[in-house]
């Protein structure tokens, strides 16, 4: 049981850490679960849908005093009405898609050497949009064009492989569109409360059978952790990047991705 804990708070703070940044926060799970396992496998595949609400529950926290803004305003501010339809333009591809191909991404592209070269290739286009001479025309993530955030929601779907990462795709794509750096990431964010929230229902519907009693303790330590995790990270992103790039996070999926790779030709 304590070993079980301690890999519940670790895999908690991967998820915390990893979800928000693009660097897959799906493909890291998945590795940390292929090379040090979780006991029953099952079980182990609901946690890991489970510890997505904390770093969920993390964002919403920060942003509630935005989101209850742009509630209110739907009211009165064309604004805030015209970003809530940009939000679900960019949110419905994904949803389609992934009840769709819900088995076919479970069953087929959950395979760590397909994460460990997503992760690789992805850091490689990550570098290469970041060293870009790009001239935004958007610096406020409410503020797209309508046909901006529908091609932001395309893309996201290639976040369904495993490594991709959705974070990753939807902050490349926006500032291929048009987007800085900012609000590129900022929008990120906004994208993910309605993916996220119908990823983890959809999955936790399919695989909450797996949950039992006995498991709560170690759930609430890998909830609690993401949560911590994930909110320290969403409160200093958006500042890291501005200043910084994306450098660091391609870096980091090439080197964990080539890592994973070794492992993987080690055992075999």
């Amino acid at each position: 049981m304590l070993v079980d804990i301690l890999k519940a708070a670790g895999l908690g703070i991967v998820e915390g850490l990893t979800e928000y940044i693009p660097v897959s926060s799906t493909g890291h799970l998945l590795l940390l679960e292929h090379f040090f396992g979780f006991g029953d496998e099952d079980f182990g595949n609901t946690f890991a849908v489970l510890i997505q609400l904390g770093a969920i529950v993390a964002l919403l926290s920060i942003y509630f005093a935005k989101l209850w803004n742009i509630a209110i305003g739907m009211l009165s501010d064309a604004k805030a009405r015209r970003f809530v339809v940009g939000v679900l333009i960019a949110f419905l591809p994904a949803a389609v898609i992934g009840a769709v191909l819900h088995g076919f991404i479970k069953g087929v592209l959950f395979n760590p050497w397909i994460v460990c070269f997503s992760l690789i290739a992805g850091g490689a286009v990550l570098l290469y949009v970041d060293g870009l001479d790009l001239r935004p025309r958007f610096r406020d993530a409410t503020a797209f064009s309508l046909p901006m955030y529908l091609g932001i929601g395309i893309c996201q779907c290639f976040a369904m492989i495993p490594g991709v990462s959705r974070s990753g795709a939807t902050i490349v794509s926006a500032m291929m569109l048009g987007a800085d750096r900012r609000s590129a990431a900022e929008f990120s964010f906004y994208l993910a409360m309605p993916t996220m929230a119908g990823a983890f229902a959809y999955d936790l519907y399919k695989s909450g059978a797996h949950m039992s009693a006995d498991n709560i303790l170690v759930v609430a330590i890998g909830f609690i952790m993401s949560f911590i995790a994930g909110w320290f990270v969403v409160k200093s992103f958006l500042d890291y990047v501005s200043g910084h790039g994306f450098d660091l996070f391609a870096w980091w999926r090439v080197i964990i991705g080539t890592l994973g790779l070794i492992g993987l030709a080690l055992r075999g």
